[in-house]
């Protein structure tokens, strides 16, 4: 590209950073570490804020050399012309700020250059797989992940001026936390972001012909969040060849940060493999939007945002299961640290599974206490020398 070009549409791009009125302090902001030699990368769903985000660290940082490669003008930009952007930027500069960089082929080459100089760099990136897989061949030992993911409970009451509680609660299992979702309310924000998950961040990416498949599988999937499925399941429900073709789309739900799966825990690896698996989504209102089987279905939909919190924490998750089950153990490191149900209202009917379940996994893995997630009830139970707390979900979501 022709460097006078490349500076105006820089300039342009200047012109809005301008950070939102009602932008809000993420909690990741103040975990990003930025360091010379070192790239830092920020992963996460399409609209969730990365971009915002972004701007919201150079207005700390007190430096605006960025530049967004989603931007259509920049289609011809290529790894060479990165010399004349950091002409653009100022020699003596040493901290850039890239969005979307993973659209320009061959960027890593350019960004191990740049580090080599000691140069201090933030990526973003909607795809973690495609990152991943590049950083590991190219930028080994040399880049710090961070994950943004849709804003959670307490920025949700932040960003539209709400307090905690019942009400607030129960809107945010219905709407989720995708920002442009909140501000504006319109359905078709979010079945639009669905088609965009689909088609650029998997389809065109992976270059899928047969897009059907996945289309009818992905509807399946998000539909059915909470309950368990198995990847030899779904091949035969969709006529889809092998169980090998099905794990792989799977990987490019959850590479998209859209669909994950939780594998029941076991001491073996292989039978975490072929055991049935949960499926969740990235977001409630996301689900809200894209099926009809979900309609204020507040059950399933407050087990999918306990999820989201969850795996936003970095805890790696597993669900339990011997004789009842329990939703959700947490590990860290190499130790199971703690256990949840998730009910929405414990009643005489499913009193006995939801304290069972979690009993099970509290003696299995030597737990004194465990909480079982709902969305009013409050309360602290002791059952067979266990602590059982109750906690409704607007409490739990607020620490």
């Amino acid at each position: 590209m022709i460097t006078d070009t490349i500076k105006e549409i820089f300039q342009s791009q200047q012109s809005e950073i301008d950070i939102p009125e009602n932008a809000i302090n993420r909690r990741l902001l103040d975990n990003v570490k930025i360091h010379p030699g070192f790239a830092s990368i920020i992963t996460g769903i399409r609209r969730c804020g990365k971009s915002t985000f972004l701007k919201e660290m150079m207005r700390k940082a007190k430096c605006t050399n960025y530049l967004n490669f989603e931007d259509l003008r920049l289609q011809k930009f290529e790894l060479t012309d990165f010399e004349k952007l950091e002409n653009i930027f100022g020699v003596k500069e040493n901290l850039y700020y890239f969005d979307e960089i993973q659209n320009i082929k061959g960027w890593e080459k350019y960004v191990r250059y740049a580090l080599d100089r000691k140069k201090k760099i933030v990526i973003t990136g909607s795809n973690a797989s495609m990152l991943s897989k590049e950083l590991g061949t190219k930028l080994t030992g040399r880049h710090l992940n961070s994950e943004l993911f849709p804003f959670s409970y307490k920025e949700t009451l932040e960003y539209l001026g709400h307090t905690a509680g019942t009400e607030s609660f129960r809107k945010y299992l219905l709407n989720g936390g995708f920002p442009e979702y909140l501000k504006y309310k319109t359905p078709d924000i979010l079945r639009r972001l669905y088609e965009d998950i689909l088609y650029r961040d998997i389809f065109i990416r992976h270059k899928i012909r047969n897009t059907g498949t996945i289309k009818e599988l992905s509807s399946y999937l998000i539909s059915n969040v909470g309950n368990l499925v198995t990847f030899a399941g779904l091949a035969k429900i969709f006529e889809i060849k092998s169980r090998k073709s099905v794990i792989t789309y799977q990987s490019y739900f959850e590479d998209s940060y859209f669909l994950f799966t939780v594998p029941k825990f076991d001491f073996s690896i292989r039978k975490q493999l072929v055991n049935p698996k949960k499926i969740y989504c990235i977001d409630t209102g996301l689900i809200q939007a894209n099926t009809l089987s979900f309609t204020e279905d507040y059950g399933r939909l407050l087990e999918n945002a306990v999820f989201i919190k969850l795996r936003d924490s970095d805890y790696k998750i597993y669900y339990y299961k011997n004789k009842r089950e329990c939703d959700f153990v947490v590990r860290i490191f190499n130790k199971i640290v703690n256990a949840y149900q998730v009910c929405y209202e414990v009643n005489n009917e499913n009193e006995t599974r939801e304290i069972e379940g979690l009993y099970e996994a509290l003696d299995f893995f030597k737990l004194k206490s465990g909480v079982i997630i709902t969305f009013a009830q409050e309360d602290k139970l002791t059952y067979k020398g266990k602590t059982i707390k109750l906690i409704p979900g607007y409490k739990w979501f607020s620490k």
